[in-house]
């Protein structure tokens, strides 16, 4: 199962030559993410609300740190004024740590559909108070296992 989070483009989200900026689809990415885990005071913005299970805001008990990440462009991505599909689900679930895999998509309904980029993060989660990487509890396993599949397969290594 897939969770699908509609991300807008800013106009600054572009290059000199008219398409998505490299640094910018990290942020794109980071934006999906935080729509899709965090939980947050605005229940509309929640996508797949039952995900959103991470305290983000300052102060929380667990800090989510980034390990690693990878993107495989596809196709430049033009200036769309609808929303793109990013596509979100979890390649891997382990003990302090989680794979966040995604596809970014053309907007939803458009035709044909365009796949943009695959990309994946390496997410730990950390005991904001030791520092420490700290075990995915009950809770955020239970919210998180139905997403669970495969994780990206990347083509165009060399």
């Amino acid at each position: 199962m897939r969770l699908h989070v509609p991300i807008r483009l800013r106009w600054s989200d572009l290059d000199a030559y008219g398409h998505v900026n490299n640094a910018e689809m990290l942020r794109l990415l980071e934006e999906a993410r935080i729509i899709a885990f965090w939980i947050t005071d605005d229940a509309e913005e929640a996508v797949g609300a039952s995900t959103a299970v991470l305290d983000g805001r300052p102060g929380a008990d667990t800090l989510t740190l980034i390990a690693r990440q990878e993107i495989e462009y596809l196709a430049p991505i033009p200036y769309l004024r609808q929303p793109l599909d990013v596509q979100l689900w979890l390649g891997r679930l382990g003990g302090a740590s989680l794979e966040v895999c995604y596809e970014v998509h053309s907007p939803r309904g458009t035709e044909p559909d365009i796949l943009y980029a695959r990309a994946a993060t390496t997410i730990v989660l950390v005991d904001a108070a030791s520092e420490r990487p700290r075990r995915i509890n009950d809770g955020e396993r239970a919210a998180w296992t139905p997403y669970l599949d495969e994780p990206v397969q990347f083509t165009k290594r060399g």
